[in-house]
């Protein structure tokens, strides 16, 4: 039986079509449409409810010590409303799942997993805690809402000072109220554009998609699905758990080295990382150059030899073309590689390209 998030009724009220996804009943497109969802986001903005991500808290003396045993970035210098991307690993060097983590003060951290892998996560994260830490899953109690485009900050403005915002990217505010309701503000997002992510009490959350939905109005605000969120994603080349990674793919596969850091002197994982040496397959970026339209988890092939499998593909709207991401051997991802992906018996065209396949600005 899929959950509901507390903004279920809401998105029946603007004629969602809800889909399971991760466990809950969650709306894939408005009446609008994905394409108009999506370019709505790369021009002005969307909102997207991401109820269903899970919010871990941990607090202690121990606590940063144990991020940094459990979490493959080092959080040692982090300074009180940074935000840092990571990910967890399992000992051989598996990913248990990418995550976020926001430092709110010395012995206090709010950790933001994905929503399928929310009680997976707690259980790895429970039976690795360092002595001096706790920690609550408060995944419960939350609404999450993604607004996210360029006019964002215009439609906060009318419900906030925009002094009050998180001014740089990847940083976060504890403690605001918009509007009367209280909310932790973070300026992160999974779309490739300017925006920013709030968090509400579960109650409060469909009477602040209300308020967003009333003055976000006159700025090009609509609501956005999920097949919105995973075209965005996939032209700024962001992975998603259970396609670009998994317990079976490593980060430095993934293509998540920038989030890696092998220096540290511990953390789960990094022995296994570094014994395996440079990754026999990458994460690359394909556009079609035949016609057809690429299908998730077929080969591709370099002539006649098998070289990789593409776990997402879309067709992106913003670049009007049929594009995926891939896991290929590494010796064959030079941009501009010619290669073939077989459709259900029928070769496509295609040619390596480099990622990110959209980039702001």
């Amino acid at each position: 039986m899929e959950k509901k998030t507390p903004l279920y009724q809401t998105h029946l009220d603007e004629g969602g079509k809800m889909v399971p996804f991760a466990g809950y009943l969650l709306p894939v497109q408005y009446p609008t449409g994905v394409i108009a969802e999506h370019i709505a986001v790369r021009t002005a903005c969307g909102l997207f409810d991401v109820s269903h991500m899970g919010e871990i808290v941990f607090r202690g003396e121990g606590a940063l010590a144990t991020l940094n045993h459990l979490l493959t970035n080092d959080f040692t210098n982090m300074t009180i409303g940074r935000v840092r991307y990571s990910v967890m690993c399992l000992p051989d060097g598996g990913t248990v799942d990418d995550l976020v983590v926001c430092k709110f003060g010395e012995d206090c951290y709010l950790v933001v997993v994905n929503a399928a892998n929310r009680e997976k996560d707690y259980a790895h994260m429970a039976a690795n805690l360092l002595p001096d830490t706790e920690i609550e899953d408060i995944s419960d109690q939350v609404a999450q809402l993604a607004l996210q485009g360029p006019n964002a900050k215009e439609i906060l403005a009318h419900l906030i000072d925009p002094e009050l915002l998180p001014q740089k990217y990847y940083t976060a505010v504890r403690e605001v109220i918009v509007a009367g309701i209280p909310c932790m503000i973070s300026r992160t997002g999974y779309t490739g554009e300017f925006g920013y992510e709030l968090y509400t009490a579960a109650d409060d959350g469909p009477k602040l998609w209300k308020l967003l939905r009333q003055v976000g109005a006159e700025h090009g605000l609509i609501p956005c699905g999920l097949g919105a969120r995973d075209t965005l994603r996939l032209e700024a080349a962001m992975p998603l758990y259970g396609h670009e990674m998994n317990e079976t793919v490593t980060p430095l596969e993934a293509g998540l080295n920038f989030a890696v850091k092998l220096q540290k002197p511990e953390f789960i994982g990094r022995d296994a990382l570094l014994a395996a040496g440079e990754p026999k397959r990458v994460r690359v970026g394909l556009k079609a150059t035949g016609r057809g339209i690429l299908r998730e988890e077929q080969t591709v092939y370099l002539v006649d030899t098998a070289i990789g499998t593409p776990p997402s593909v879309t067709f992106a709207p913003s670049l009007k073309q049929a594009i995926a991401m891939a896991l290929v051997d590494a010796d064959h991802t030079a941009p501009g590689t010619a290669v073939e992906v077989d459709v259900r018996g029928r070769r496509v065209a295609a040619e390596i390209v480099p990622l990110p396949f959209y980039k702001r600005g």
